[in-house]
């Protein structure tokens, strides 16, 4: 995974224990309000959980199919990336000599 990826995971993970942290606080609170929001927030974790698993999944399927096409074709991937780095840094280049 890289840091990125491990940051956002870490994020999410807080998030949701805060979350829960603030479900507990407010278990003894009554009242229809908190309840059907105590509610929202625990369904809504819930999906967040999904929707992180549905990502790091494809993230993971999209890596691997990226190895493998990388490790098939070589030349193709170093000569793509070689292109893709000069136009990159003409682009760039040009944009700073005219600022």
């Amino acid at each position: 995974m890289s840091k990125e990826t491990q940051a956002i995971s870490n994020d999410l993970g807080t998030l949701a224990e805060d979350a829960r942290a603030l479900m507990a606080a407010t278990a003894d609170v009554a009242g229809d309000k908190v309840g059907e929001a105590r509610k929202r927030l625990a369904a809504a974790l819930e999906r967040s959980k999904e929707i992180a698993a549905n990502v790091r999944d494809k993230a993971v399927a999209g890596a691997k199919v990226a190895d493998k096409v990388v490790h098939e074709h070589p030349y193709q991937a170093i000569a793509i990336g070689v292109s893709v780095g000069a136009l990159l840094g003409y682009l760039i280049g040009r944009r700073c000599s005219r600022d």
